[in-house]
């Protein structure tokens, strides 16, 4: 049975969250296609991962036969964050744009998995060739010939960490003008958000179904 791992960072619910929005369509898309298959939702806004600290970052380096009690609670969380995306056959994260970057949760979340010498190793870790797709969206545009073409730091830091670091086979959906429909200065760009949230739905469901199809016709030939 195929498993998803279905990440949120936004502070504000599916009703009023364009990122959660679409990767609720992916996570659907995804059930649909593997109806015996498993989805876990981990929410950051209503669940945070711990900060890491002193004792979370000294304990990844130690030995865990030497780990003080409080090095091994704090590793052990570390590990189970860890070992649920290791597990997921692809991985969906929601990932808004907060003054200009991700989330601090989601930073938060990041800094728990990155573990040197597991999922980053310049050998490979144990992300690599993982399908993680990443639901970016944005209040306005960044896209090339906009005002702020390059003050985005979410894709590019993102692609630096999940993609180039540590090895994931990497997708980005992205949905822009997400505030012209709060912001009456930006009434006049409502149609283009809409066409930017309709499309990035579209390919949330295409991308779900997609992978789900990968990696069932590749369990088959496993079978076979």
């Amino acid at each position: 049975m195929a498993t998803l791992l279905h990440i949120d960072s936004s502070v504000f619910p599916e009703a009023a969250s364009s990122s959660r929005a679409v990767t609720a369509a992916f996570a659907q898309a995804w059930a649909e296609a593997h109806p015996d298959g498993t989805v876990i939702h981990r929410d950051l806004a209503a669940e945070n991962a711990p900060h890491v600290d002193g004792v979370s970052v000294s304990a990844g380096f130690a030995d865990p036969a030497g780990h003080s009690d409080a090095q091994a609670a704090a590793h052990a969380a570390r590990l189970a964050l860890i070992e649920e995306i290791e597990t997921a056959d692809a991985v969906v994260i929601g990932a808004p744009m907060y003054n200009f970057g991700i989330p601090s949760t989601l930073k938060a979340w990041l800094d728990q998995v990155i573990l040197v010498g597991r999922t980053l190793n310049e050998e490979g870790g144990t992300l690599t060739g993982k399908p993680v797709t990443v639901i970016a969206s944005r209040g306005g545009s960044y896209e090339p010939g906009t005002p702020r073409e390059g003050k985005d730091f979410v894709k590019p830091y993102l692609e630096w960490v999940l993609g180039d670091r540590l090895g994931a086979d990497l997708d980005f959906i992205t949905v822009d003008l997400t505030l012209a429909f709060t912001v009456p200065a930006m009434a006049g760009l409502i149609p283009q958000a809409e066409v930017s949230r309709d499309r990035a739905l579209a390919d949330a469901d295409a991308r779900a179904r997609e992978l789900a199809k990968r990696l069932a016709d590749g369990g088959e030939e496993q079978a076979a």
